[in-house]
């Protein structure tokens, strides 16, 4: 039912005739591997491919025992020929699961009738922005995965997704993605629950635009120093990565109502705000390690949140280590303390005073 191909370098005439042979096998899951596709060019044009389109036509219109396909680290070896036909070949594959990876591809064609695609994996491509745009016919499909492409508006982004009805998990990850803000809507498939924005461009202003419904939200290296309160109302949000970007502090939960796990490791948090958990009562769990932790008076109160927290700080103690000053660096905040005269500025008055 499994069958795997290594190292494929034929004519693009060849491979399809080996597709539409293993289409009527009972294979379900064909994968191919470091694939070359050649010509001689004349084999390639679009005359010489009606009669294997025609025939890849009647193939993806029946039902077979094909149920996903796999194409890996894909390489073109001929040039000048309308690309159209070899998108418009998968586009309309009747399978429930495909996958393109690696192949340089910069454009896929929408279905022209409603899809079966249910898993689309299109990473590591030149994809862009125009991708699927007023596309309906993919209503059907649960899982896009479009990380390592080329896309830059997160505003177009969400408009690809509001006609998928299906559609629950979306990564979008190391891509090039920006949202300006300035008051431009978004329209997010409500069905949407799992969305990866990590790696890209995105600053504050993203908070102006997420799926209203998102439940798991990575955010996770980007530029957002301050999460805004009042912008977003993420009330179905339980997780929630923010790891490696610029925040200063730990931020509030007035919009994220429902949230149980938050991740804020490696930002630029010195002394984090310790009424957190009063706060943010849902929280099961912070992680807010390898900070540059100034260990301070300030920090005290932070310290004694994690004794009361019940060990609700994930990678306490190891991931917790002062950082300023010069003197205690490298010392687990655990280990950190100063007397009550020190930190408490009425109290050291009152005893100079007494001294004096």
């Amino acid at each position: 039912k499994t069958l795997t191909l290594e190292a494929v370098d034929l004519q693009w005439a060849i491979i399809l005739q080996i597709f539409m042979l293993i289409w009527y096998s009972p294979v379900e899951h064909l994968t191919v591997r470091n694939l070359t596709f050649r010509g001689p060019l004349e084999e390639l044009t679009e005359y010489a491919f009606q009669p294997l389109l025609s025939s890849v036509e009647q193939l993806i219109s029946l039902d077979g025992s094909m149920k996903a396909l796999t194409l890996e680290h894909v390489r073109n070896k001929v040039y000048y020929f309308n690309q159209e036909i070899l998108y418009r070949q998968f586009s309309e594959m009747n399978i429930a699961n495909l996958t393109i990876a690696d192949a340089y591809m910069p454009h896929m064609l929408c279905p022209n009738r409603t899809s079966s695609f249910q898993y689309l994996n299109f990473s590591h491509n030149a994809l862009t922005d125009e991708l699927f745009q007023n596309c309906g016919t993919l209503a059907d499909l649960k899982l896009l995965i479009l990380q390592k492409n080329k896309f830059e508006s997160l505003r177009k982004v969400s408009f690809m997704t509001s006609r998928m009805k299906s559609l629950t998990y979306l990564d979008m990850s190391n891509n090039l993605l920006r949202h300006d803000g300035a008051g431009v809507q978004c329209q997010w498939a409500e069905s949407l629950a799992e969305l990866d924005l990590s790696s890209n461009q995105l600053a504050d202003a993203v908070f102006e635009c997420l799926p209203a419904n998102v439940q798991k939200l990575s955010l996770r290296n980007n530029q957002i120093s301050n999460v805004p309160s009042g912008v977003a109302e993420l009330k179905s949000l339980e997780e929630l990565n923010l790891a490696s970007n610029r925040l200063a502090d730990l931020p509030g939960c007035g919009g994220f109502t429902s949230l149980q796990f938050l991740n804020v490791e490696m930002n630029s948090i010195l002394t984090p705000s310790a009424d957190f958990f009063q706060s943010c009562p849902r929280v099961r769990e912070l992680q807010a390690g390898h900070n540059p932790f100034q260990c301070s008076c300030e920090l005290q109160a932070f310290i004694r949140l994690e004794r009361r927290s019940g060990g609700k700080l994930f990678g306490w103690p190891a991931a917790y280590v002062c950082e300023y000053p010069e003197g205690l660096r490298g010392t687990e905040l655990k280990d950190f303390h100063l007397s009550p005269l020190a930190c408490n500025t009425t109290l050291l008055l009152v005893t100079a005073l007494l001294l004096t």
